[in-house]
C-alpha cells in the first residue's frame, strides 16, 4: 500500500487480523472498522500518541477515544499489542463472560480505556471534555519552562458518529472554545448497517465542521500511513480542534464483504476471513498470530511512552522545587484528594425561607471558594440554575483558567462533556439545567452511571412550582426517570440546610453520579432546634421528629419542597392527639445503602399506615409506602397558573395531608 514499507505492512496486519481472529472466534462483534482503519491506528498509537502502557493513569498522557465503540476490537488489539495488561487470553475472551473485552468499550474495567463508548456520539463529546480539562489544568498550572499538562486528545470517529445530534452540540461548542489540541480522525468509509450513506448522510462534512471552526484535512487513502502521519502532525500545529477526514474501506481485504454493509456488525465468516488472510498473504494458521517483529514495533512504542512519563516526572521534580504550593495542588487535584479543611455553610432557621435553587448557589460559591477543582456551568441557565460562581472568570478562548463554563442550549453535549472532564480527573465538575430537561441528557447521565463517572447534576425548577411556564417546563415524571437509573444517587432536599448536606455528599461520594433536585419557589429553613439536623440527609432518609407523647402510629414521609407540607399538617394532627413520625426522605438510593437497623428505625415495620407527599409521579414510591399506606403525588401533566394554585388544584395542601392522613387512622 502507499506509503507503507514491509515492516508497516506487518505490523498493520498484524493489528487487522488479530482483531478479526476474535470476532471470528467470538462469532459476535464488528469486523469492518478494526481492518478499515488499522492503518490510522497503526499510524497514531506508533508516531504519536503519548502513552505508558505500564501505568495506563499517568497524568499528563494523551488521550484517545475510540468513539464508534463498536469497533471494540482495534483498541483491545492496540492494547494487547503495546503492552498493556491486557493478556492474549482476554483478546480470545472477546465479548465473552467475565472478560476485560466486553463489545462496546468500558471505562474502568479495561486498563487504557479512556471511556466508555458505543452509544454514539458520546466520545466524541467526551474527548471534547477531555480538552477542556487539559486546558484548564494548563492554564492554571503551567508556569513558563514547565508544562507540567501538557497532552492532546486523540480520537477515532464514525459516520454514525458525525450523524448523531449530540456530535454536533460538542463539536459548536469545542470549536468556539478553540480547542487546538483536539484532533478526531474520520473514518469515512460511506457505509452504516443500513446501507451507503448516500441514502441517509449526503451532506458536506468538511463544510460543516468548518462552520464549527475546526481545521479540516483530508487523507485520500487511510492506507496511506505517510500522508496519515502528515495530517496529524499539520493537526497538532493548529489552534483549531482538526478533523481529519480519511477516506477508508469498511472490512478491508474482505473479498466479497469489504465496502458493504455486511462487513460492519457480523463476523466475517471462517471462509471470507481465510480468504482475506490468503490475499494478503497473511498464514491462515495458527488463529491469533503476531510475529515477534510486529510485535516489537507496537512495544517500542510503548516504551517510548514509558520514557516521556520519566521525563514528565523529571520536570514535576523541578515544579516542585520552583513553585511548591502550585505542585502540591496540583499533585492533590490530579490523586482526587480533597482539600484538608473545608466545610458547607448553615443557615438559620428562616420560615420565608428560600428556594433550594438559590441555597444551592450560596452553597457553592461558599464550597469554591474552598475547593479550587469545582467547576462548571449551565446550559444556557445559570441565572436561573444559580450556577454562576462570583468573582471567577468564564472559560474562553486565551481566557482557559476560567471556572465558570457557558455550556449553551446544549444539554445532551453539556453532559457528555462534564463527564469527560469529570474523568480526565483534576477537576469536580457539574451541570446544570432544567429538571424536565434532563430529558435532553439522558444518554449522558445513563453513561455516567454505567461507568461510575462522579458528574455532578445540578436539576433546577423541579416540580409543578415551576408555575406559570406550564406543563411543558413542569417535570412530573423526570423524578421517577431519573431514580430508574442504577448507580445515580437523586437527591431533593427538602430546605437550605439539606441543599448543603446534598452538595456535601456529592463532593465526597466520587464513586458515582449525584443529580440534585431543586426548586424555583423558596421554602422555609426548618427550626432545626426543634426538628432534627439536615446531616441526615446523608443517610438518604431520616426522622425529622416524632409528634405526640406516645409511640407513633403514623409515618408522614416527603421529598423537597413538600416537606413543609407534612410539617404543617403533622403539628395539626398531633394537636389533635394523633401521634406520628415525620419523616424526611431525599434520597431513596442513599436509604437503600445504610443496614436494615437503620432502615427499620427510620420506618419501622410494624406502621403500616404510611403517607407520602411528592410533586411528581407515584412510581415506585411503594416500596416505602407498602401496600396499606398512601400516595399523595401528581400523576398527571401540571398547568399554567401560579405555584400555589397549581398546587391547591392538584391537592398537594395542608388540608389536603390532613384529609388523608385521617382517612388512614380510621382503618383498623
Amino acid at each position: 500500500m502507499a506509503g507503507q514499507n514491509s515492516r508497516d505492512s506487518l505490523a498493520i496486519n498484524t493489528l487487522r487480523f488479530l482483531a478479526a481472529d476474535a470476532i471470528q472466534e467470538a462469532n459476535s462483534g464488528h469486523p469492518g472498522l478494526p481492518m478499515g482503519t488499522a492503518a490510522l491506528a497503526y499510524t497514531l498509537w506508533v508516531n504519536h500518541l503519548s502513552h505508558n502502557p505500564a501505568n495506563p493513569d499517568w497524568p499528563n498522557r494523551d488521550r484517545f477515544v475510540l468513539s464508534g465503540g463498536h469497533g471494540s476490537m482495534l483498541l483491545y488489539a492496540l492494547l494487547h499489542l503495546t503492552g498493556y495488561a491486557l493478556s492474549l487470553e482476554e483478546i480470545r475472551n472477546f465479548r465473552q463472560w467475565g472478560s476485560l473485552t466486553p463489545g462496546h468499550p468500558e471505562y474502568g474495567l479495561t486498563p487504557g480505556v479512556e471511556t466508555t463508548t458505543g452509544p454514539l456520539g458520546q466520545g466524541f463529546a467526551n474527548g471534547v471534555g477531555f480538552a477542556i480539562a487539559e486546558a484548564h489544568l494548563g492554564a492554571t498550572y503551567n508556569r513558563p519552562d514547565f508544562p507540567v499538562i501538557d497532552h492532546y486528545t486523540y480520537g477515532l470517529v464514525t459516520d454514525g458518529d458525525l450523524m448523531e445530534g449530540v456530535t454536533s452540540e460538542a463539536a459548536s461548542l469545542a470549536g468556539h472554545l478553540r480547542l487546538g489540541k483536539l484532533i478526531y480522525l474520520y473514518d469515512d468509509n460511506r457505509i452504516t448497517i443500513d446501507g451507503s450513506t448516500d441514502i441517509t448522510f449526503t451532506e458536506d462534512r468538511a463544510a460543516r465542521f468548518e462552520a464549527y471552526h475546526w481545521q479540516v484535512l483530508h487523507v485520500e487513502d487511510g492506507n496511506d500511513i505517510a500522508a496519515v502521519d502528515q495530517a496529524i502532525t499539520r493537526a497538532k500545529s493548529d489552534e483549531r480542534p482538526s478533523l481529519i477526514i480519511c477516506r477508508t474501506h469498511i472490512g478491508y481485504g474482505l473479498p466479497t464483504k469489504q465496502d458493504t454493509a455486511a462487513a460492519h456488525g457480523s463476523p466475517p465468516g471462517v471462509e471470507e476471513l481465510m480468504a482475506a488472510k490468503e490475499g494478503m498473504g497473511w498464514p491462515i494458521e495458527p488463529h491469533f498470530y503476531i510475529p515477534e517483529e510486529a510485535k516489537e514495533i507496537f512495544r517500542k512504542a510503548g516504551r517510548a511512552g514509558k520514557e516521556k512519563e520519566e521525563r514528565w516526572l523529571e520536570l514535576m521534580v523541578d515544579y516542585q522545587e520552583q513553585h511548591p504550593d502550585l505542585a502540591a495542588e496540583l499533585k492533590r487535584r490530579l490523586a482526587g484528594e480533597l482539600p484538608g479543611s473545608w466545610q458547607v455553610p448553615n443557615f438559620p432557621a428562616d420560615e420565608k425561607g428560600m428556594a433550594t435553587r438559590a441555597a444551592s448557589g450560596k452553597v457553592l460559591n461558599e464550597l469554591a471558594g474552598q475547593i479550587p477543582e469545582l467547576v462548571g456551568g449551565s446550559a444556557d441557565l445559570a441565572p436561573s440554575n444559580k450556577t454562576w460562581l462570583d468573582g471567577e472568570l468564564d472559560f474562553q478562548p486565551g481566557q482557559y483558567q476560567g471556572r465558570n463554563f457557558h455550556f449553551g442550549v446544549r444539554e445532551h453535549g453539556m453532559g457528555s462533556v462534564v463527564n469527560g472532564m469529570a474523568i480526565h480527573g483534576g477537576l469536580i465538575p457539574y451541570g446544570g439545567t432544567f429538571l424536565v430537561f434532563s430529558d435532553y441528557m439522558r444518554p449522558a447521565v445513563r453513561v455516567s452511571a454505567l461507568s461510575h463517572i462522579p458528574s455532578i447534576w445540578v436539576y433546577t425548577h423541579d416540580s409543578i412550582g415551576v408555575g406559570e411556564d406550564g406543563p411543558t417546563h413542569q417535570p412530573v415524571e423526570h423524578l421517577a426517570a431519573l431514580r430508574a437509573i442504577p448507580q445515580l444517587t437523586v437527591l431533593r432536599p427538602a430546605d437550605a440546610n439539606e441543599t448543603a448536606q446534598a452538595w456535601s455528599f456529592a463532593i465526597t461520594h466520587r464513586d458515582r453520579p449525584t443529580a440534585l433536585a431543586l426548586s424555583r419557589q423558596a421554602l422555609p429553613v426548618i427550626d432545626r432546634d426543634r426538628y432534627h439536623g439536615a446531616e441526615g440527609l446523608l443517610k438518604g432518609a431520616y426522622v425529622l421528629g416524632d409528634l405526640g407523647s406516645d409511640p407513633p402510629e403514623l409515618i408522614l414521609m416527603a421529598t423537597g419542597s413538600e416537606v413543609d407540607l407534612i410539617i404543617k399538617a403533622g403539628e395539626a394532627l398531633a394537636a389533635q392527639g394523633v401521634c406520628l413520625r415525620l419523616v424526611s426522605f431525599p434520597s431513596w438510593e442513599v436509604f437503600r445503602q445504610q443496614d436494615p437497623d437503620y432502615q427499620e428505625s427510620v420506618l419501622p415495620r410494624k406502621i403500616t399506615r404510611r403517607l407520602v407527599v411528592e410533586a411528581g409521579i407515584s412510581q415506585g414510591w411503594m416500596e416505602w409506602v407498602g401496600a396499606e399506606g398512601i400516595t399523595l403525588t401528581v400523576d398527571k401533566y401540571g398547568a399554567s397558573a401560579p405555584a400555589d394554585i397549581i398546587y391547591e388544584k392538584y391537592g398537594l395542601t395542608v388540608e389536603k395531608v390532613i384529609d388523608q392522613a385521617e382517612k388512614l387512622m380510621r382503618r383498623k
